[in-house]
C-alpha cells in the first residue's frame, strides 16, 4: 500500500515555490517633477547673478538679473512694454489661429485621401525649405504696408508645421483600429471623428508646441524688418543703442512667452489626453 505524504509536490519535483516579484513595467511612464525645473532655473539665475556681482563679465555685454528686472520694470511703468508686447501678441495669434486652422484642414485632407497626398506632398516638400520672412518683402507688395504682411508671414510658417505634424499623425494611427471599425460598417465621417482624431491628436499637439515657437521667432523677424511697434522693433532698437539690459528684457518677455504656450499646451495634453 502507498504511504500518503504531506509534501508539497512542488518540492518533491525539485521546483522553487512562487516568491513575489516587484513590477518593473514603470520605467518608462513619462513623468516630470514639479519643481526641478524651476530649481534648475532659479540656480542659473543665482550663478549668473554672482558672476555679474564679482564683475567677472562686463554688464555691457551680459547684464545681471537684478539690472534686467529694473530695466523691465521702467518699461512697464512707463507703458512702453505693454505698447510693445499687445502689437506683438495680436500677430501672434492671428498668424497662429489662421495658420493652425488652414494646416489642420489641409493636413487631415492629405492624410484620408490618395490624390491629395500625392499633390499635397509635393507642394509642402517644394515649399516648406523656404524661409518664410524671405516672403515678406513680396507679401508688402501684395497686400501692403501694415499688419496683413506680418500676420500672413507668421501663417504660412504655421501652416507648413502644422499640416506636416498633422498628416504624420494621421499615419501614425494604427490600422487594425481604421479596419475594424470598418468591418462593423462605421461611417466614413464616424471613423475620423472617433478614430483618426484621437489616434492623431498626440502628433497635433506636439505640432503646436513646435508652430508656436515658429511664430514667436517669425513674429520677431518681421518686426525687425518693418514694424514700428512690437518685440522684435524693441530688441532691434535696443540693440542698435547698445542698451543690453533692455535688449536682454526684451528677450526675458520672449521666453515668458514660451513658457506659458508651453504651460497651456501641457494643461491642454492632460485634459484632450486623458485616456494615455
Amino acid at each position: 500500500m502507498l504511504e500518503r505524504t504531506s509534501k508539497d509536490p512542488t518540492e518533491t519535483a525539485g521546483v522553487q515555490p512562487a516568491r513575489h516579484v516587484p513590477f518593473r513595467g514603470a520605467g518608462f511612464t513619462p513623468a516630470a517633477s514639479r519643481w526641478a525645473g524651476w530649481l534648475a532655473l532659479a540656480a542659473v539665475f543665482v550663478v549668473w547673478q554672482l558672476v555679474g556681482g564679482l564683475a567677472l563679465v562686463n554688464p555691457l555685454f551680459l547684464p545681471t538679473p537684478a539690472m534686467i528686472m529694473r530695466a523691465l520694470y521702467r518699461l512697464a511703468a512707463s507703458g512702453a512694454l505693454w505698447q510693445h508686447v499687445s502689437a506683438s501678441f495680436v500677430r501672434i495669434v492671428a498668424g497662429w489661429a489662421l495658420g493652425t486652422a488652414s494646416g489642420i484642414a489641409v493636413g487631415f485632407t492629405i492624410g484620408l485621401w490618395r490624390i491629395a497626398r500625392s499633390i499635397g506632398i509635393t507642394f509642402v516638400s517644394a515649399l516648406f525649405p523656404i524661409p518664410k520672412i524671405a516672403v515678406l518683402p513680396l507679401l508688402i507688395l501684395w497686400l501692403g504696408i501694415g499688419e496683413q504682411p506680418k500676420i500672413a508671414t507668421i501663417a504660412l510658417g504655421v501652416f507648413f508645421s502644422t499640416t506636416i505634424s498633422v498628416y504624420s499623425g494621421v499615419d501614425a494611427v494604427p490600422r487594425n483600429l481604421i479596419r475594424m471599425a470598418q468591418s462593423f460598417d462605421v461611417p466614413f465621417p464616424t471613423i475620423v471623428r472617433k478614430v483618426i482624431w484621437p489616434g492623431a491628436l498626440p502628433s497635433i499637439l506636439a505640432g503646436f508646441r513646435i508652430t508656436a515657437s515658429v511664430a514667436l521667432m517669425l513674429v520677431v523677424s518681421a518686426e525687425m524688418i518693418g514694424a514700428e511697434t512690437g518685440i522684435g522693433t524693441f530688441v532691434l532698437q535696443a540693440g542698435n543703442l547698445m542698451q543690453t539690459d533692455q535688449l536682454m528684457a526684451g528677450i526675458l518677455v520672449l521666453s515668458l512667452f514660451g513658457l506659458a504656450v508651453g504651460r497651456l499646451i501641457s494643461l491642454l495634453e492632460a485634459r484632450l489626453l486623458h485616456w494615455r
